[in-house]
């Protein structure tokens, strides 16, 4: 199985958001899977995910994070139009 860093920095993300090291997460997690994850704890999540990657999360691609996987691929998505840009 292939690693993923941006899944690994995701995670770590959650983690460190909620203070829980051994939260199980997964691609498929959302937030009802994951007690006390409300708007205030997403808001933190995507603060730190536009730091740590420096990237920028609009209202719209909000719209489509059902998931951790769907917040990965949002994020990959960023980097890879961030980099085809600076070619």
């Amino acid at each position: 199985m292939r690693k993923d860093p941006v899944f690994d920095t995701v995670v770590d993300i959650i983690r460190g958001v909620f203070q829980r090291g051994d939260l199980k997460i997964t691609s498929k997690t959302s937030a009802a899977d994951v007690p006390g994850w409300d708007s205030f704890k997403m808001i933190e999540i995507i603060m730190e995910v536009e730091k740590r990657f420096g990237i920028t999360m609009e209202t719209r691609d909000m719209d489509h994070i059902h998931c951790v996987g769907d917040l990965v691929i949002r994020i990959s998505d960023k980097i890879a139009a961030r980099a085809g840009q600076l070619e």
